[in-house]
């Protein structure tokens, strides 16, 4: 998987719920579908889209499928983010001035 697939993947906000409550234990579609208004097959849809990227793997327990997250899914992101790791502490700095000038 490539940091494109996982941006694409997390962009949608239904998407990055279900992961967060993926993040928390494993769970059923039945279950992450609590509280979402979409149907069954949304959900599918979206799980799907998350196991594409490689954020989620599914075990088949009978009739049943569970959910969890896979956290190497995470990373391309990671990758990604230390790639620009260098820039942050000249912005910070830049930022805190910014702010300081701002208070005064």
């Amino acid at each position: 998987m490539n940091e494109a697939e996982v941006f694409r993947a997390l962009a949608d906000p239904t998407r990055r719920a279900v992961f967060e409550r993926l993040a928390s234990g494993e769970q059923n579609a039945t279950q992450l579908r609590e509280g979402f208004a979409i149907s069954q097959p949304a959900m599918s849809q979206h799980l799907a889209v998350l196991r594409e990227a490689g954020l989620v793997a599914e075990q088949r327990v009978g009739r049943h499928v569970n959910y969890s997250v896979r956290p190497e899914g995470l990373a391309p992101l990671a990758d990604w983010m230390e790639r620009y790791r260098a820039f942050w502490p000249g912005r910070i700095e830049k930022l805190k001035d910014l702010l300081k000038e701002m208070d005064q």
